[in-house]
């Protein structure tokens, strides 16, 4: 999880993708910020917050700044279970359609498994097969995300 409660490409928690080809450039920066999402009725469970966020969006194209940060995240529905606990040192990212990449300093750690694929992360280190294909190492990784085709 980004930290965030909608992900680059997919609505969080819904595995909906969002089409991004049309979209207006917007960048936005925040001292500090914290989100909670608890729709327990759908087996969606966030928090998180951090200090220092930069965002910079236009058409394919992102770009994002983050302090440091914490976030807890858990879903639990017919089709998935994910449980991924975060915290950030330092991170870079920037993405070109489906492909993104990060350079950074954290310790995620967790498990998914569902029809969109498997994921695990140890201290920053892992990697996601699926809809989202990738590895990371201590917080720094590339990632193909192929919902977005």
């Amino acid at each position: 999880w980004s930290g965030g409660i909608v992900k680059k490409g997919l609505e969080f928690g819904t595995g909906k993708p969002t089409n991004t080809t049309d979209r207006p450039g917007k960048a936005s920066a925040k001292n500090s910020y914290a989100a909670a999402v608890d729709r327990t009725d759908d087996g969606v469970m966030y928090a998180g917050a951090g200090w220092g966020h930069a965002r910079a969006e236009w058409r394919i194209f992102d770009a994002e700044a983050k302090g440091p940060n914490a976030s807890v995240g858990a879903e639990f529905t017919d089709e998935s279970f994910k449980a991924m606990a975060k915290a950030e040192v330092i991170s870079v990212s920037a993405s070109a359609g489906i492909t993104k990449a990060t350079l950074g300093l954290s310790a995620d750690t967790g498990v998914g498994i569902g029809k969109s694929g498997v994921e695990a992360k140890f201290l920053g280190t892992g990697f996601s097969i699926g809809r989202k294909t990738g590895f990371s190492l201590f917080g720094s990784g590339i990632e193909f995300d192929f919902s977005k085709w």
